[in-house]
């Protein structure tokens, strides 16, 4: 069966409308987590691949 465009704009608007918004400081909150777990990830796969480098290098000579 289809629906028709109408319907179907009726329907999105009553999903949207029972969607639950996050305030703004929950989406500072969750945008400040996301960097330092970039940052931490960043560092330690920095750390990772140094060892690795290091120890290739070893290998080699």
């Amino acid at each position: 069966m289809k629906t028709s465009p109408a319907r179907f704009i009726r329907q999105v608007k009553q999903e949207v409308s029972k969607v639950v918004w996050p305030t703004k400081q929950e989406t500072v909150s969750a945008v400040i987590m996301v960097f330092v777990m970039v940052t931490i990830m960043a560092i330690f796969f920095l750390l990772v691949d140094q060892v690795i480098a290091w120890g290739v290098e070893e290998i080699l000579q």
